[in-house]
């Protein structure tokens, strides 16, 4: 199994310093490591992005660790490196399953928030919007597009406080738009607001930090678990991940993660999945451990 992270911009033999840790904690637990150009591979060239990956005789596995690409990006990028005897740990339809939340939305309803969206197209269609937020009544809800929320501008593009009121309906949509510009992607979605465990105030924006884990799966058992913030005391309590264990054995991904939280009454919830190759390592994770862990359970 290999590992392809992403260079640096002004040096292609250069790792991305984000993942400069991580590399070495792979290389500590004896993967093979390589590179590819992320500026290359947004562009869509994607040749020019592989370039340095020399082609195998017999085909290996391999996982990326870099920065989230849209899913037309991935399946480009995982044919290039089948051509080189290389095959990514997910196909293009594994990827999109984790990635878009709507595409994996059936496998956990029942255990996350409400959940509704829609497709964007160049015109913003309000009356169509409205009739989703009209779904939550007079519930506090959130935005989000199939990806990612802009939750460090908690106030103006992420949190509403009642699905009811139309212009801050429209005003914060406005603003997640044009935050997310060029990277939004698909369409928006909008979620019911839980009240969950506080941990702390972000020390940068207003968003309310509250206790999350992140919980890194592998062919459906589980890698690691992490807090999923930096900030805040978490103290001694820790989910029962049997359910979650569960649940995880029906998501249509090899290597994923799944947030999960607490809730004001207790109850641990699941906030998204993410495809494992995109989704970040907490500051406050080992990555010495979970590189062994990997190593582990992939040999």
């Amino acid at each position: 199994m290999k590992i392809i992270y992403c260079d640096s911009i002004i040096n292609p033999q250069v790792i991305d310093a984000d993942y400069e840790t991580e590399q070495k904690a792979a290389k500590n637990a004896g993967f093979e490591t390589h590179l590819l150009s992320f500026e290359k591979l947004e562009e869509g060239n994607i040749n020019s992005a592989i370039h340095f990956i020399s082609k195998k005789e017999e085909k290996e596995m391999a996982l990326y660790r870099g920065w989230m690409v849209q899913s037309k990006t991935y399946e480009l990028l995982y044919n290039a490196l089948l051509q080189k005897n290389i095959q990514l740990i997910n196909s293009p339809k594994e990827y999109e399953h984790c990635h878009y939340l709507p595409n994996s939305y059936s496998k956990i309803e029942n255990h996350t928030p409400i959940s509704n969206w829609m497709k964007l197209n160049d015109v913003i269609d309000f009356e169509e919007i409205y009739k989703l937020t009209n779904q939550f009544g007079e519930n506090s809800i959130i935005i989000k597009d199939y990806v990612k929320s802009e939750k460090y501008h908690w106030k103006e593009a992420c949190f509403i406080p009642k699905a009811s009121d139309k212009d801050k309906i429209k005003n914060s949509v406005q603003k997640f738009i044009q935050l997310r510009g060029k990277q939004l992607n698909e369409g928006l979605v909008f979620r019911k607001f839980e009240e969950l465990e506080f941990l702390t105030q972000h020390s940068k924006s207003s968003l309310p930090l509250t206790k999350e884990f992140r919980i890194f799966f592998l062919n459906k058992k589980i890698v690691n678990i992490f807090n999923y913030w930096d900030e805040g005391e978490y103290g001694d309590t820790k989910p029962d991940l049997k359910k979650f264990t569960q649940i995880a054995q029906e998501i249509d991904s090899n290597f994923f993660t799944m947030d999960i939280a607490q809730k004001t009454d207790g109850e641990w919830i699941i906030m998204e999945l993410g495809d494992g190759q995109v989704s970040g390592l907490p500051d406050n994770a080992d990555k010495n451990d979970f590189y062994k862990n990997l190593k582990k359970m992939i040999y």
